[in-house]
């Protein structure tokens, strides 16, 4: 099974963690105030968590947190993707993960003790990110113990979609590794032709599935071959699904 390629460390980035302005975040609100960490909070609650939260601006590759940093914040992106990423021993990054606008991540962190992240967080692109901090989400579930429902329904949510991912890696042929990999991109009880979008550079798609870019790029010319995709760039467009996943039994 190929190896995804070892590049240098990126540790020597600096962190950007500069302060933004206090300014309206009403136009961001909407969308935070419906994820399942923040949809049973009261107003005040809501308003209380905001305003001791700030806005960060990420450049393209800046990390906003490194692996086994002290864990202070959780996050929530306003815009732009970031790649969650590791580095093994050998130094080799292994793609765990891309956040895009409207999740949270890190957001573990609020129950692990001792809280420090596990991995990189790096910006995609240029984006935002809303900076929470944990001990204010905390003390706000001390305080209201029923929050902690909707947080523990988010939890159970992310651990069924990490079980499906795991699965996947658990397949010996990169084929159906990459194969069942566009078949989770597809909206759900897909009929007809869909059109997904590879939510990560090619690349870091081979790293996250593991192996390398040329088997990727390989097997990906293979399925075209076959009419079981067509590529246009990070677009893919699946005109029968229903083959797709055949071929992944």
């Amino acid at each position: 099974m190929g190896v995804a390629q070892a590049v240098e460390p990126r540790i020597h980035k600096p962190i950007l963690f500069t302060p933004g302005s206090r300014r309206s975040l009403n136009d961001d609100l909407q969308a935070l105030r419906s994820h399942a960490l923040f949809r049973d909070f009261d107003d005040d609650d809501f308003d209380d968590i905001v305003s001791s939260s700030r806005r960060v601006s990420l450049a393209h590759h800046q990390l906003l947190y490194h692996q086994d940093m002290a864990a202070q914040h959780f996050y929530f992106v306003i815009s732009g993707r970031l790649r969650l990423y590791r580095l093994d021993a050998s130094g080799v990054e292994r793609t765990l993960d891309s956040i895009a606008t409207g999740d949270c991540f890190a957001e573990v962190m609020i129950y692990a003790e001792p809280a420090r992240y596990a991995c990189y967080a790096e910006a995609l692109c240029q984006g935002q990110v809303l900076v929470i901090p944990i001990r204010a989400y905390q003390q706000m579930l001390a305080q209201h113990p029923e929050y902690a429902r909707s947080a523990l329904q988010h939890y159970a949510s992310r651990a069924v979609s990490r079980f499906h991912e795991l699965e996947i890696m658990t397949v010996q042929n990169a084929r159906d590794r990459l194969v069942r990999y566009l078949i989770n991109l597809l909206p759900e009880n897909s009929q007809r032709g869909s059109e997904v979008e590879l939510p990560l550079p090619k690349c870091l798609v081979a790293s996250r599935l593991a192996m390398q870019p040329e088997t990727f790029s390989r097997i990906l010319a293979e399925l075209k071959s076959q009419g079981l995709v067509r590529v246009n760039r990070s677009r893919l467009f699946i005109p029968d699904p229903a083959r797709l996943v055949a071929i992944s039994q």
